[in-house]
């Protein structure tokens, strides 16, 4: 069928397949719009209001550089057609963007007396990648986070990428992101992370990705001593009776049960200790696995079937009988678990780990701002920083900074976040 999408507005970055995500009228009873132009998907609403427009029928007719919220130069005249689980127009009159002003955000830094925990995934960054990646990722950090005290960083890939070597050791891709901050003005972060094992924690073949800590030694933060896990070596925790710091890790950091099958083909979590003005502090980096799988949205079988979220579910068990293990010690353990959860506020596996007595943090946000990703149009939340009763109960400040997922140009698929915490 011909059919005409008047004034449309793109609510999504263009794509390696020359796709933009679009909605009709300028997004009139669309909803619910982000605050920066894009439409945001709940766990009642699909969106079915997009298009995606294609250049199928006319080759050079999708402008490049389209950004959420631009425009174009006419209406979007093609054939609607149906493929990959979506509805797609594709053109045949070419239209030129319309730039709708969008600009990359930045948040401030923590208060006095606060430490501020981002998180943060990368997208494969090993050093093959042009330095203009790194330099990238390094200004976003410095300016955009200003320079956060910790971040859980996911998509740490190994010395040689995604060549399929025996090689799991990162140390050349830690130090390069390290110095590309400092040359941007930002402090020089210290890491810790855990090598896998080969081959074992899924992601693009032969880059063996791992999540792993930075962390600054120059705000009176400061990593507990511990021997470091090896790869196999299950972390687990013991009372030492100090009512001031009572719960020790056996290993620091350490791997939350990497041999469970839960973590088959997927990241390891890692928890690391540390103590802010003399106050300890758990940090527990995730990276959990990924939709691949699923039915899409729009697809032949109706419900969707989810079935990346069984081992999600699993994963999400294994992280919350640990966040539980520390709290049966002490009540009022300070607890961050962070990272890309590759799933929802309201999914079951991300509801499974907030029942372990934490707060979500977006989901104390207001619809128009929940969101880290932007996949097909579609404004969500993949990524989470989650808080213990301690740390949630006392003040706090949380930002979503979007910096990337709604841009042509992007130095990771993903948006980093935020929290800014005051240790009681």
């Amino acid at each position: 069928m011909r059919v005409q999408v008047n004034n449309p507005v793109a609510v999504g970055p263009g794509n390696s397949y020359n796709e933009i995500p679009v909605l009709g009228d300028n997004g009139a009873n669309a909803s619910v719009r982000t605050t920066r132009g894009g439409i945001v998907l709940r766990q009642t609403d699909p969106n079915p209001e997009r298009v995606i427009i294609d250049d199928g029928a006319l080759t050079g007719s999708v402008p490049t550089g389209v950004n959420v919220g631009d425009h174009f130069s006419g209406p979007a005249v093609g054939i609607l057609d149906y493929s990959f689980g979506n509805f797609k127009l594709l053109l045949t009159s070419a239209i030129s963007r319309v730039p709708g002003g969008l600009a990359p955000e930045s948040t401030g830094g923590p208060g006095p007396g606060q430490i501020s925990v981002a998180t943060f995934n990368v997208e494969n960054l090993d050093p093959s990648d042009p330095q203009s990646k790194f330099d990238g990722l390094a200004q976003q950090i410095v300016t955009h986070l200003a320079s956060p005290g910790i971040i859980t960083v996911e998509e740490i890939q190994d010395n040689d990428g995604a060549t399929n070597s025996s090689v799991v050791a990162a140390d050349q891709t830690w130090t390069k992101l390290i110095n590309a901050i400092s040359a941007a003005g930002g402090p020089t972060y210290t890491y810790q992370q855990i090598n896998p094992v080969d081959d074992a924690d899924g992601g693009e073949p032969g880059g063996n990705i791992r999540v792993g800590f930075l962390f600054r030694t120059d705000i009176g933060l400061t990593f507990a001593s511990g021997t470091p896990g090896g790869s196999t070596t299950a972390v687990s925790v013991s009372d030492s009776g100090n009512p001031a710091d009572r719960v020790n890790l056996s290993v620091n950091p350490g791997r939350i049960d990497p041999t469970n099958s839960a973590f088959n083909a997927s990241r390891k979590p890692l928890v690391g200790k540390f103590y802010f003005s003399s106050k300890p502090l758990f940090v527990i980096a995730n990276h959990w696995n990924s939709k691949g799988g699923d039915n899409p949205l729009f697809g032949r079988y109706q419900p969707p079937t989810l079935s990346s979220e069984t081992q999600r579910n699993q994963q999400a068990a294994v992280v919350k009988n640990f966040v539980q293990s520390i709290l049966a010690i002490d009540s009022q353990a300070r607890i961050v678990v962070a990272g890309d959860l590759n799933d929802f506020t309201y999914s079951a596996p991300v509801q499974t780990l907030a029942s372990a007595g934490l707060t979500d943090l977006p989901a104390t946000l207001a619809d128009a701002e929940r969101y880290t990703y932007v996949y097909d149009g579609n404004s969500q939340v993949l990524d989470h920083i989650l808080l213990s009763a301690a740390l949630a109960g006392a003040s706090y400040s949380y930002d979503v900074v979007h910096v990337n997922s709604e841009f042509a140009v992007q130095q990771s698929d993903h948006d980093p976040q935020v929290a800014r915490l005051t240790l009681p």
